[in-house]
């Protein structure tokens, strides 16, 4: 296997995963008949569209709501990124197991669970007296609830920027006299601006394409966004798929406009280490802080993990709603009804974790291909590979639904993935295919640009020097990535609903079935299990990596 061929392989790849969705879905806005062949009336679909008086509510609220969570998520997620990456905390894995946790918590989970706690009679109200039933229907409700789960991404990449490039210029400053605030201000503040800004970008992402907690929370908050305008022109009769198609550029517009902000106010910042050799981590002490910062940590991961999910295994074991917390209301029906119900429970488990183990594998596979081709071998037309790679980025999923339906629902393919398993499986590639890539590519930039070369000297052929060299010291970031894949793609629910055939289900069809048609209990003990077993396997996986990484 030369590199021709391999970047031949990861080209077709990239355009059926992502170029020719996107294609579909600008000539379905475009060409309000194209779904039916035609090519007539071109742009009609788009005086209608901006006539209806949903449309500046739902792109008000989506701005408001991603900012909000944006700017929430940097000031959790920045200081307790920074006190990972800069300073000798006690437990230092504890802490970031702690705070993956939210990635297996599905957010329309997150907000059931919160809906359950805070909500008039709820869990907080029966302990306390407590009622926070507004607070928790309204923007602000909606923001703090998709911040827990999104500011993750902001402490990752905030304290593995710090924990790769390590702080020798910071000591050197403090050598010729600056105080500790000055140095990182001047020095550990601007290598961390593009790390930070990819993870508030991230951040705004997310919370742009996020579908289940304003579907949850949003119709008694009186708040609309994109998203959900999106899957009800998809799901009400009659269907409006140029109105669909329409609205999803407008949602890839605006995910745009936040990558260009990025871009403008980092320009192309990166840090890098000359050597190849990673840096050791050796954190200040904290001394007197130490209490101080366990506390906030403790109280965030207490806000973020503890309280949902006590309010998750609560409702999971709580024989009715009605009948409060009281030990005559404690029942396990729900967690057996999963493995009696006809078989339904179980195989959409089997479902959720191998179409999210798929994911892994291929996306982790072409991640490594497209970061191979666009940082070691810097091949003629990288540019478009890495724009493909890192558009999915830009994508919500409703959006890669709407355009997978577009694209596979056409009569001419000989053989085509609509209405099988498939669909799912090219949705979760498509929209995770970003991580891998991220992922991957930085562990590259980091090893410099001299070991392929030397081997290469030494006789060895492009894929062997990949394969021998290269995939070794990049393989724990690519295990990282997938890892993120997998944990995202197990509790994927916009996609799965839009695109699941008929008698498929997936953990988060099912869970959010079971809401509809009333059945609380079992819906909390389904999501209980799965974030179990999902927290099992990730463990098991951290383990295997450190025991390879030790050997």
């Amino acid at each position: 296997m030369n590199q021709k061929l391999i970047a031949r392989v990861t080209i077709v790849l990239l355009v059926i995963l992502v170029a020719l969705p996107l294609l579909f879905i600008l000539l379905q806005a475009v060409f309000p008949q194209f779904s039916g062949g035609g090519f007539s009336g071109a742009f009609s679909g788009i005086p209608r569209l901006l006539a209806e008086p949903q449309l500046p509510l739902m792109l008000s609220g989506t701005l408001q709501i991603a900012t909000g969570v944006a700017l929430l998520s940097v000031i959790i997620g920045l200081p307790l990124g920074v006190a990972r990456g800069l300073f000798d905390l006690p437990w230092p894995k504890a802490w970031d197991l702690l705070f993956l946790i939210p990635f297996l918590t599905p957010p329309y989970i997150a907000a059931l669970s919160w809906m359950l706690f805070l909500q008039t009679q709820g869990y907080l109200m029966q302990l306390t007296g407590l009622d926070l039933n507004n607070l928790l229907f309204s923007k602000t409700g909606i923001v703090l609830v998709m911040t827990l789960n999104i500011f993750p991404v902001v402490y990752f990449a905030v304290s593995r920027s710090l924990l790769a490039s390590g702080q020798r210029l910071a000591q050197v400053a403090r050598v010729h006299g600056a105080t500790p605030w000055r140095a990182f201000c001047h020095i550990t503040l601007p290598l961390l601006s593009p790390a930070l800004a990819a993870g508030m970008l991230l951040a705004f992402t997310l919370a742009v394409e996020e579908f289940g907690v304003p579907a949850a929370l949003g119709s008694r908050a009186g708040v609309v966004m994109l998203t959900v305008g999106i899957e009800e022109k998809l799901g009400d009769w009659p269907i409006d798929l140029p109105g669909a198609s329409i609205l999803s550029v407008m949602l890839i517009g605006i995910a745009l406009c936040g990558w260009w902000l990025q871009r403008l106010l980092t320009g192309d910042q990166d840090v890098t280490s000359v050597s190849g050799k990673p840096t050791e981590h050796v954190g200040a002490k904290l001394g007197f802080f130490t209490l101080p910062v366990l506390l906030v940590m403790s109280s965030v991961g207490f806000l973020a993990v503890v309280l949902p999910g006590l309010s998750m295994a609560l409702s999971g074991f709580s024989a009715t709603l009605s009948g409060g917390l009281t030990l005559d209301n404690l029942t396990v029906k729900h967690f057996a009804a999963l493995f009696t119900q006809h078989g339904d429970a179980l195989p959409a488990l089997g479902t959720s974790l191998s179409l999210a183990l798929g994911a892994s594998l291929l996306t982790g596979l072409l991640g490594l291909c497209v970061a191979w081709l666009v940082v070691m071998q810097k091949i003629k037309g990288r540019s478009v590979i890495d724009a493909l790679s890192l558009m999915p980025a830009a994508l919500p999923g409703v959006v890669v639904g709407v355009g997978l339906i577009l694209l596979w629902n056409r009569s001419f393919w000989p053989v085509s993935p609509y209405n099988t398993w498939g669909m799912l499986l090219i949705s979760y590639c498509c929209l995770l295919l970003p991580w891998p890539v991220r992922y991957i590519g930085s562990a590259m930039r980091q090893l410099g640009g001299n070991l392929e070369p030397a081997a290469r000297v030494h006789g060895a052929s492009a894929f062997q020097a990949l394969r021998l060299i290269v995939l070794p010291l990049i393989f724990p970031a690519m295990l990282a990535a997938m890892l993120m894949v997998f944990a995202i793609a197990s509790r994927e629910l916009v996609t799965s609903l839009l695109l699941s055939p008929a008698g498929t289900q997936t953990v988060a069809v099912f869970i959010w079935r079971q809401f509809e048609q009333g059945s609380v209990g079992q819906g909390m003990a389904m999501a209980t299990l799965t974030l179990i077993v999902g927290l099992m396997l990730m463990l098991t996986a951290l383990w295997l990596l450190q025991r390879n990484t030790k050997h």
